[in-house]
């Protein structure tokens, strides 16, 4: 008896050896082969957080618009001079932003939709992937929106914005986290902080919002462009009184000024075509793309008092910065090769730079904000526009 079950137990042993031995096999299997695109899966990689500004009280911002990646070398370029044509390709768009962030040093790195041209891909991981390499590979936070036209490939808006959040070095966010129902998927605020070992080091110095402006939509039959919808502005007023609120507080203790704050979202509002017939700094060379409907954005904006400057994207040939009820509004300027341009018109990036400023023994709040423009020019990089977008109205 005591032969047979020691004989049964040395059975079972050997038998949960190879269940084990078994799974371990797999596991190690399906680590090796599981890929996102042809990368492996790992752990994402995270930035320094919070955002915060230089010791000398600035903070850089790269725009990044309509990059419109394809799948890489054989994505061949549109609108481009007949001589540059041949060795064209998403090649000339990653070079050129990734020269962009060598030249310019940005602390972060907004992009505002149109980051993969869907229909020129097969695979939306891959193309997210090589789109935001040379964000991922300079370690700089980044954050992103969506246009409409980064979902026409393999994943669903909600889909792409999850994995674009767990990209390296990226702090996009699907959307907010405290509210149950929002429309669309990129909606989320960050914060930008005092410089490290300063008194504002622990305090929050200028907002940034992102808004999916959302894609196509059909409105009493007819066809158009998508819109900011009146759950996101409740959500946005929302945060922003939240802000102010707070801010106020700060205000009495140390008399601070308020924060300003910087949107970003992919599809103008239906009242920047008032813009053709007003003063503005950069060029309005085409249409605006916008929707039919008006949900009231711009009103939002202006009750809420914090939103100084607004960088859109979408139509590609605009590079103009205009004015409405004391609010810019910043076209990025196409920077993609395989997204349409004009032949001879280089594609664009847009730095916006805040400043703080500099009190007897510390730093203030935000002083200044500035914005300009670069170009693929050749090897040039050229700098133009620049301009003065906001400056503090120091009280008497």
């Amino acid at each position: 008896m005591e032969s047979l079950a020691a004989s049964k137990w040395t059975n079972s042993l050997l038998y949960l050896t190879l269940i084990l031995s078994t799974v371990f096999l797999l596991h190690s299997q399906i680590a090796t082969n599981l890929l996102v695109g042809h990368h492996p899966l790992r752990l994402k990689r995270s930035p320094d957080l919070p955002l915060r500004f230089r010791d000398d009280g600035t903070f850089k911002i790269l725009q990044v618009a309509d990059m419109h990646f394809g799948t890489g070398m054989v994505t061949r370029c549109r609108d481009v001079l007949p001589s540059e044509f041949d060795y064209c390709s998403d090649l000339n768009t990653t070079r050129f932003v990734r020269r962009m962030i060598e030249l310019e040093k940005p602390d972060f790195i907004a992009f505002t939709g149109d980051n993969i041209f869907g229909s020129s891909t097969t695979d939306a991981a891959e193309s997210l992937l090589r789109a935001f390499g040379p964000a991922m590979d300079s370690e700089i936070p980044w954050a992103a929106v969506l246009g409409n036209h980064d979902q026409e490939s393999t994943m669903t808006r909600e889909e792409l914005m999850s994995f674009i959040s767990l990209m390296d070095y990226s702090v996009s966010q699907v959307n907010p986290s405290k509210r149950r129902k929002i429309d669309g998927f990129g909606n989320y605020d960050l914060q930008v902080y005092g410089p490290p070992g300063s008194v504002l080091a622990n305090d929050s110095v200028m907002h940034l919002y992102f808004l999916d402006s959302g894609d196509r939509e059909v409105v009493q039959g007819r066809r158009t462009y998508g819109w900011i919808k009146e759950s996101q502005l409740h959500w946005l007023r929302g945060v922003s009184k939240e802000q102010i609120e707070n801010l106020n507080h700060m205000a009495e203790v140390s008399r601070m000024p308020i924060n300003p704050a910087l949107a970003f979202f992919h599809i103008p509002i239906p009242e920047i075509p008032q813009l053709y017939y007003q003063k503005i700094v950069g060029q309005f060379q085409e249409g605006v793309a916008c929707s039919l409907v008006n949900p009231g954005v711009l009103k939002t904006f202006v009750s809420m008092g914090d939103v100084k400057a607004v960088f859109m994207g979408h139509d590609h040939t605009n590079d103009f910065c205009g004015t409405l009820n004391d609010i810019w509004f910043c076209y990025g300027g196409g920077s993609g090769y395989h997204g349409y341009g004009k032949p001879g018109w280089p594609r664009r990036v847009r730095v916006i730079s805040a400043e703080l400023g500099k009190g007897e023994m510390s730093w203030r709040g935000v002083e200044r904000i500035r914005t300009w423009k670069r170009l693929d020019d050749k090897g040039l990089f050229t700098k133009i526009d620049e301009q003065v977008l906001w400056e503090l109205q120091q009280s008497s």
